[in-house]
């Protein structure tokens, strides 16, 4: 009886837990998704083959360097070379702020190679030629200094980097015609563009000097 009571209980378990698995496994339920979370259109996203695709940009931004007169420096030497003291472009401009050689021969230089091959004399020169540039727009510089031309306020800044570009002159010229006299160098850059991007910078380090040299 005991072996027979032991069987039966045994068969019991065994029957409980297989219809327990069953009904687990098999039960179903039905959920809901929320509007919200619907998805109706094609949300199928393509990475770029080149990521310069996307990325594009007409020139490189220079670091940031400040306001003060170094920054001033190493931002239009960016523009102009990227920097670079050995670099002489396609139209015969020399060094990291491509100096004619017209200019270079006013401050007293007249050796190119020594030039290109000697930072701290190239690093003079745009010293000087600062000095010589406020020089010659000194009334200039303060009459337009503040005024709005072309959509842009004037600045002592943005004045002698147009005339590195274009020549004091040639600045002369746009300012006093209030933005109608603009030109631009062989690459498009223009006087009305250096003014806006070289605005603000302290340049009073440098004081104006008439015909300096080297």
């Amino acid at each position: 009886m005991k072996r027979w009571i032991g069987f039966i209980l045994h068969l019991a378990m065994i029957v409980v837990l297989t219809s327990f698995g069953s009904y687990t496994l098999t039960k179903k339920r039905n959920v809901e998704v929320p509007d919200f979370l619907k998805v109706e259109e094609n949300l199928e996203l393509f990475a770029p083959q080149d990521s310069v695709a996307v990325n594009e940009v007409d020139e490189v931004t220079p670091p940031f360097l400040g306001k003060a007169y170094f920054g001033f420096k190493e931002a239009l030497a960016f523009k102009e070379s990227q920097g670079k003291y050995h670099v002489v472009n396609t139209l015969g401009y020399l060094g990291k702020y491509q100096f004619g050689g017209s200019t270079l021969n006013l401050m007293g230089v007249h050796d190119i190679e020594s030039f290109l091959d000697d930072p701290m004399l190239q690093e003079k020169a745009f010293d000087t030629n600062i000095a010589r540039n406020k020089w010659i727009l000194r009334r200039d510089i303060k009459r337009f200094k503040g005024k709005r031309i072309g959509g842009a306020v004037v600045t002592e800044s943005g004045i002698l980097a147009a005339a590195h570009l274009a020549g004091a002159g040639n600045v002369k010229k746009y300012l006093r015609s209030y933005g109608q006299n603009d030109v631009a160098d062989a690459f498009g850059s223009s006087i009305s563009y250096y003014i806006r991007k070289f605005s603000g910078y302290d340049v009073s380090i440098i004081p104006q000097r008439k015909n300096p040299k080297i």
